[in-house]
């Protein structure tokens, strides 16, 4: 039934683009011409009930169906009145997948906005008073938001959320494990470690489950769907409905005040674009807590269920345009040695002229050409005066003064020479001094101001740690948070 519907939508398109041609009321007179202008009208086709792009896969799925539908019309011989150059070649009417692009990679759902839709989760699927199968709108809504949790809290596609099987939880020596199946890859039977507070939602629902009436045909779902009364789908919940009209409902209409981490000219916070709340996103989110908290590439990328390990990557990093927004905000708060300001005058000289070096910025010219490879008084940037700090290398200083602290007393403990002691008296002193500088500034800026300096931060030891060339993560052994 389904693909009858999107054949006759896919036609419906066709029909309107034919009247807009000069022969398109004449199928005798039907040309290539003509199969160009329907393919190109599918290629910007939006939803009728909201104006909205149809994303490129829905796109490419009606051009299928356009395609059956003309194959089954001519096999029929319900078009051999219609020009043998009426039809669709494969080499100009094709509509292309679009790859993911770099800024793309890692569109995560912002851990603040996260908190937000937490906040309002009791509104996730009150937006419809649907009733099927003795479940009432409450149940489905219940339904809704165990599978916004699940989404959440495993970093799983929405398509493998949905199509979860009842019996999706085990326990393995105590354990949680999620079983599910990568559609997109066709692995099944996957295995994912999760939370125990995760499993305890997903039993709960489990047993809210044995007390509804059952669905016919659809007792091996987790996340069942009956359908209308004279039209019973047979089957789970589908993706579309929870992505396009469940979610995004609960997003754009019964979520107020979802506020950005960047300032309006007023100083005041923008609202935060609710277009770029997808439930993919929890996916790019999952995969950036565990960059961000120090997880091991290769094990994130048994954790996303890759083949490859650089599309693991990919998720470690931080979009270019939140990356070059970041630059701008700590770049003028660069210091020296002495902590004295050395700001970058603008955000190309931040990223041209220095290079990441474990403690701050390196400005010594062969250090820069080499990519930081070429030090010859490698970790004791304090001493030098080529050295560069912002305030988005706080916590690599703070542990740094935290190791040599703990290296003096061993140094202490051990009787050491009194130079080997005074060496790790004039470092952190150096290093306080440089924290202290940056905090003092950081201390002086208004509320917003300071929060927006915190967020550029947080990116860019994001992105520093996605750098495959220097190893952020072993030389640290706490979060950057």
């Amino acid at each position: 039934m389904l693909d009858l519907r999107q054949a006759v939508y896919a036609a419906s398109i066709a029909s309107k683009a034919l009247a807009n041609r000069p022969c398109g009321n004449t199928p005798d007179e039907l040309s290539m011409a003509d199969m160009s202008a329907v393919v190109d009208t599918l290629r910007i086709a939006k939803r009728p009930e909201d104006g909205h792009d149809y994303s490129t896969s829905h796109r490419r799925a009606l051009l299928r169906a356009w395609r059956a539908f003309l194959e089954y019309a001519r096999q029929a011989g319900l078009m051999d009145h219609v020009p043998g150059g009426f039809a669709l070649n494969p080499k100009f009417h094709a509509i292309a997948a679009v790859e993911a692009s770099e800024d793309d990679i890692g569109r995560a759902i912002p851990e603040h906005v996260i908190a937000r839709l937490d906040a309002h989760l009791p509104q996730l699927g009150t937006s419809t008073a649907y009733e099927s199968g003795g479940w009432r709108a409450t149940d489905f809504a219940r339904m809704y938001q165990v599978a916004y949790t699940i989404l959440r809290d495993t970093g799983r596609r929405p398509g493998e959320v949905t199509s979860l099987h009842r019996s999706c939880l085990e326990w393995v020596d105590g354990k949680p494990t999620l079983l599910y199946d990568n559609h997109k890859r066709r692995r099944h039977g996957r295995r994912l470690p999760i939370s125990e507070v995760t499993a305890k939602e997903i039993e709960s629902w489990q047993r809210e489950l044995d007390r509804l009436p059952p669905v016919p045909s659809c007792e091996q779902w987790l996340l069942p769907a009956p359908g209308q009364r004279n039209r019973p789908r047979r089957g789970h919940m589908t993706t579309p409905n929870f992505c396009n009209r469940i979610f995004r409902a609960w997003v754009d209409e019964l979520i107020p005040d979802l506020v950005d981490d960047r300032l309006d000219d007023d100083g005041k916070p923008c609202a935060y674009d609710r277009t770029q709340i997808v439930p993919y996103g929890f996916r790019h989110a999952y995969a950036q807590r565990h960059a961000d908290a120090g997880t091991r590439p290769d094990v994130l990328r048994e954790l996303m269920d890759h083949r490859s390990l650089d599309v693991t990557m990919g998720y470690y990093k931080v979009s270019l345009s939140r990356k070059q927004d970041a630059v701008k905000t700590v770049a003028r708060l660069a210091v020296d040695r002495h902590g004295t300001p050395q700001g970058f005058g603008d955000a190309l000289a931040y990223e041209v002229e220095s290079v990441a070096v474990p403690y701050g910025g390196c400005t010594e010219p062969s250090n820069v050409k080499a990519g930081g490879g070429h030090c010859r008084i490698r970790f004791q940037c304090a001493g030098c005066d080529f050295y560069r700090p912002d305030p988005s290398y706080l916590p690599a200083l703070e542990q740094q003064v935290a190791d040599l602290r703990a290296d003096k007393e061993a140094a202490v403990a051990m009787d050491a020479a009194d130079w080997v002691v005074r060496n790790f008296d004039d470092q952190i002193r150096a290093y306080s001094k440089s924290a202290d500088e940056m905090r003092h500034k950081l201390d002086e800026m208004p509320p917003e101001e300071r929060a927006t300096v915190e967020s550029a931060s947080r990116e860019l030891r994001k992105a520093r740690s996605a750098a495959a060339f220097f190893p952020v993560q072993a030389l640290t052994t706490r979060s950057s948070e």
